[in-house]
């Protein structure tokens, strides 16, 4: 998979949305979270992980929300998790432990290795992220309405 798309005219970026971001959007009743979003991202093509997806739904309040998100998130693209994927996360995690750095979650070590793996920008609102820019190179914006 590569990084970009690029034609005559434009250069097409590709983004990977972390759950951290989606949260603070969903929560957002004023519209700004969404709008700088769409700001950062305009018409290039995203994408979430099946991590995103589990974490979202496993929030969901009620039955109805559930329904609701889970029928948003049909309609998403996404990078899936391949066998040296997992072996990549977890050297991740490794690395960061022998440099006394812990992150909270082995899920973000996933979802870096699959922004990694796809040549993406992460966009993410999450500190394990930067962390993780210690040990490995990937494109990330901090996203901070």
């Amino acid at each position: 998979m590569t990084i970009t798309i690029t034609n005559q005219h434009e250069t097409i970026k590709m983004f990977l949305i972390d759950t951290s971001v989606w949260i603070m959007i969903f929560r957002d009743k004023t519209g700004n979270s969404r709008q700088t979003l769409e700001s950062i991202i305009k018409d290039d093509n995203i994408f979430l992980t099946r991590f995103t997806q589990m974490e979202l739904l496993q929030g969901c309040r009620d039955e109805r929300e559930w329904r609701l998100l889970e029928t948003y998130l049909e309609d998403q693209d996404y990078i899936e998790v391949n066998y040296s994927t997992w072996v990549a996360a977890a050297r991740i995690y490794y690395d960061l432990q022998r440099q006394g750095l812990t992150v909270r979650s082995s899920i973000d070590c996933c979802i870096a290795q699959l922004t990694i793996d796809a040549q993406l920008t992460l966009i993410h609102n999450d500190r394990d992220f930067e962390m993780i820019q210690r040990v490995r190179s990937f494109q990330g914006i901090r996203f901070q309405p």
